[in-house]
């Protein structure tokens, strides 16, 4: 089968790499521009982008597909019999849709209709969710709306961080999508039910500050939903502190207000959190420094308990 690729993340990689095993022919990839990372602000390629340029095969990086006339040709010349669109990272026009035959279909990193949108797995872990899993959807003009194809449930660990979750779905993903294009001519597709929708937009940077009114379960939710990606932080006198693991501990705060340094240990750094709870900060990560763990960063810097994290 004839195919164009959409997709931006490592996260789209095992889609990818399953559609070339199995034999399809994928003519063209489009991924998202390169963009600058690191302190010296290099451009640098999206995973996809860097994989298909490895395999030879032809990539457009259009800025905004839905106003470039020249990427919607690109896509129509490749002559595809399906689009594939796994987080590629933009809204697609139904013109780019209406092109193949097969239409476009959508590797979706929940149980639609729950959690339509941008970030699926950060919200499934920070709600605390028990289950999760893959949707594969045809699009359409809405946002993650379109008609169920193929669905796989999978349990959620109860410590697993969201990058987890995100690699065990995005291999889950990968072999849903072979089966559901192997029968794509039988398969019956169900409407979502509206009523069962939530949405999952997009993390904003000042999501990951930690809210320590929050309850240590809360707490332990964020750091494992956004550690990663896009990060995690408080602030102790000033500086910007990463918080990158920690945990929920049964310690019982005395009726300290929310933030303030409990105990200062080889474990951790013990912190009041709301509701008469505590969470243990295991590693992290000052501005400017690389990780460690917690109790090596007590020994450089002068932090005592009854100080304050905000």
């Amino acid at each position: 089968m004839k195919i164009v690729f959409f997709g931006s993340p490592a996260a789209a990689l095992p889609s990818l790499r399953a559609l070339l095993g199995a034999g399809h022919e994928v003519e063209l990839v489009v991924t998202q521009p390169d963009k600058p990372a690191g302190r010296g602000r290099k451009l640098l390629p999206s995973a996809v982008k860097a994989f298909a340029v490895e395999q030879g095969i032809p990539v457009i990086e259009p800025a905004k597909i839905r106003t470039d006339g020249a990427a919607l040709e690109r896509v129509r010349s490749a002559a595809p019999d399906v689009n594939i669109v796994v987080a590629y990272g933009q809204i697609i026009p139904n013109a780019v849709h209406a092109l193949p035959r097969h239409r476009s279909l959508n590797v979706h990193f929940s149980l639609l209709p729950k959690y339509r949108g941008a970030a699926p797995v950060q919200w499934t872990i920070l709600a605390g969710d028990a289950e999760s899993g893959v949707t594969i959807i045809e699009l359409n003009d809405r946002m993650d709306e379109g008609d169920i194809l193929a669905m796989k449930r999978v349990p959620v660990g109860p410590r697993e961080t969201a990058r987890e979750l995100e690699d065990r779905l995005a291999v889950l993903g990968a072999e849903l999508l072979l089966g559901t294009l192997a029968r794509i001519d039988s398969v019956i597709r169900v409407e979502q039910d509206a009523a069962g929708a939530t949405l999952a937009p997009k993390i904003k940077k000042e999501d990951g500050r930690i809210r320590w009114d929050d309850s240590a379960p809360a707490v332990d939710r964020r750091v494992r939903a956004l550690a990663g990606r896009p990060g995690v932080y408080t602030f102790f006198k000033g500086r910007r502190i990463g918080m990158l693991s920690g945990r929920n501990v049964e310690t019982a705060n005395a009726g300290q207000a929310p933030g303030t340094v409990l105990t200062v240990g080889k474990a951790g750094l013990t912190v009041a959190c709301g509701c008469g709870t505590a969470f243990l900060v295991e590693v992290l990560q000052p501005e400017g420094k690389g990780p460690m763990a917690a109790h090596v960063f007590s020994l450089g810097t002068r932090i005592d308990p009854g100080d304050f994290l905000g």
